[in-house]
């Protein structure tokens, strides 16, 4: 049975390594771009990592500088995505009590909290910004878009690994549905490319240590698969009650029609069909929807040989093999906190523009994998309703499903 009340996604914002805005990244897709590069920087010599997938644009070179240095590169992303999604949206004119923001994030304001312990260890306690904790508290994105566009409807942080952008929109999507709120701003962030944890990552064996072709290095269900790619960004929506969108005369991508969360209680790293099966179910009856309206699914697909193979196995005994699968981070890389609501956008748009982006590197199917993933060229189509994954280390899954 569903909860009462439908959901519209009326506006999108994003920074990716594909682009500096949603329009540029979907483009991007569609095209089938890498946005994977070398690491240039002097940090990166002695690691064992050598490609990571930044942004196109470096943001505080698009805010003022007295804004920029408050806040740690992950709020700047989260700040811009947010007004871009606000402007798509046509700016709602809502009570502020009856708006909410919720952003996640997996790391929080880790470049802040390095870089000032860094500052503090070489300069002393004076020299430490004043403006430290505010941008290294997890909350902070929420906070500062909650301040930027007038929301009192509440900030939330969900915090879930890689899961966070995703259970973002579904968090959104209850204080909608429960009567809290007219219109949501939700979304996931993460900014982290650092010696530290790019080397944390690394000493866990999760990256690909791959580099004579950077493009080539993120591979989702492909045989030769080695590991995730790190990757930076944003991904932002905003959401309304649908009744309040149609009085406004508002435009909408689709519908935010069901949601679902679960835990593995598995494993703190590894991936588990099982917990991933109850999500996708959980969302599709939340939805209203059988397994054969879905259309389309975006995979989490992080390019690791574990954990691609457990959600294939999952979506096969969910939605079956014969719908089209497709996996961005084959592109953007792994924007972790953020990879969430992008991925639920690529998912989005694929039913409202027809089009399915093909994934990237996907030279030799695994023949464990017992999907129709689309690679080569991408497809069109029409279809009515899609599913997006995303999957965080502690057992944390979550399933959205949108319908045109």
């Amino acid at each position: 049975m569903t909860r009462n009340g439908r959901v519209l996604v009326t506006g999108v914002g994003a920074m990716t390594p594909l682009g500096a805005d949603a329009p540029s990244t979907w483009s991007g897709m569609l095209g089938g771009k890498s946005g994977v590069r070398f690491l240039e920087e002097e940090w990166a010599v002695d690691l064992p990592v050598h490609v990571a997938a930044g942004l196109t644009v470096d943001p505080a070179s698009l805010l003022p500088r007295a804004e920029a240095r408050k806040l740690d590169r992950g709020e700047q992303v989260a700040l811009l995505s947010a007004r871009e999604a606000w402007r798509d949206a046509g700016a709602p004119q809502v009570e502020p009590e009856r708006f909410a923001v919720v952003i996640g994030t997996g790391t929080g304001g880790v470049l802040a909290t390095l870089g000032q312990d860094d500052v503090f260890e070489r300069a002393g306690m004076r020299k430490v910004s004043p403006y430290a904790v505010p941008m290294l508290m997890p909350n902070g994105p929420a906070a500062w878009v909650s301040m930027d566009l007038g929301a009192k409807g509440g900030a939330r942080t969900p915090v879930s690994a890689c899961a966070s952008g995703a259970e973002a929109l579904a968090l959104g999507q209850d204080l909608i549905r429960s009567g809290r709120a007219d219109v949501v701003v939700a979304g996931g962030v993460e900014a982290c490319l650092h010696p530290f944890t790019i080397a944390a990552f690394a000493q866990m064996k999760a990256l690909s240590t791959r580099s004579a072709d950077p493009e080539a290095v993120s591979r989702p269900f492909d045989v030769e698969r080695s590991g995730f790619v790190m990757g930076e960004g944003a991904g932002m929506m905003v959401l309304e009650r649908t009744e309040f969108a149609r009085a406004r005369g508002a435009r909408a991508y689709g519908t935010l029609a069901g949601s679902a969360v679960s835990s593995s209680a598995n494993h703190i790293t590894a991936s588990d069909a099982e917990g991933q099966v109850f999500a996708m179910e959980l969302a599709l009856r939340d939805a209203g929807l059988a397994p054969a309206d879905i259309g389309v699914v975006h995979a989490h697909a992080t390019s690791t040989d574990s954990g691609d193979l457990a959600e294939a196995e999952a979506i096969s005994r969910v939605i079956g093999g014969r719908t089209a699968v497709t996996a961005t981070k084959s592109m953007t890389g792994h924007m972790m906190g953020a990879s969430g609501t992008v991925g639920a956008m690529a998912a989005l748009f694929a039913l409202s523009d027809g089009m399915v982006p093909a994934t990237r590197n996907l030279d030799e199917l695994d023949p464990r994998v017992e999907l129709d993933v689309v690679r080569g060229e991408r497809r069109t189509g029409e279809w009515s309703a899609a599913l997006a994954n995303s999957f965080g280390f502690g057992g944390h899954n979550v399933s959205l499903v949108f319908t045109a």
